[in-house]
């Protein structure tokens, strides 16, 4: 390959010394259209106000749908933050009642309940005959209904 001086020179500023020529393609001819074809483009450029009709309710109705699927999200983001918010307000109480319930257990004094009973109310405990044992459908209470026989 050779290299020619002529065309390898350095360029100052902004002006060009010996400029390129553009180079063309040739042109294709152009190849004739048929009629038909000619008039089917023609009517695929135009549309007619039914069809123009039928596009904007389309995209009137693919409008409201996206409003409304937004506005379900949207209720639908707020309802989780909410339901959140209550289960953190749920464990809160939970946790409080029963921090609440241990110290009041841990305050009971038994003997000092015992004490009370025995002494200024007068109670006495239960001897052996006086247990009587009842059965019962639900074991959570047994309701009287009559008066209870005695055992003698």
């Amino acid at each position: 390959m050779k290299t020619t001086r002529q065309n390898a020179y350095y360029v100052q500023g902004n002006t060009v010394r010996k400029a390129q020529p553009v180079r063309r393609m040739p042109a294709e001819p152009k190849k004739k259209v048929n009629n038909n074809v000619r008039k089917n483009r023609e009517r695929a450029k135009h549309m007619s106000p039914g069809y123009v009709l039928f596009l904007g309710a389309a995209l009137m109705a693919a409008g409201i749908i996206l409003v409304y699927y937004i506005g379900l999200q949207s209720d639908i983001t707020n309802s989780v933050k909410n339901i959140a918010s209550l289960e953190r307000q749920l464990n809160d109480l939970k946790v409080a009642n029963e921090e609440d319930y241990s110290r009041i257990n841990s305050s009971v004094d038994l003997e000092e309940i015992r004490r009370i009973a025995i002494q200024e109310l007068g109670m006495q405990y239960a001897k052996e005959g006086q247990i009587i044992s009842f059965a019962s459908e639900n074991s959570d209470y047994v309701k009287q209904m009559a008066e209870i026989p005695k055992k003698d």
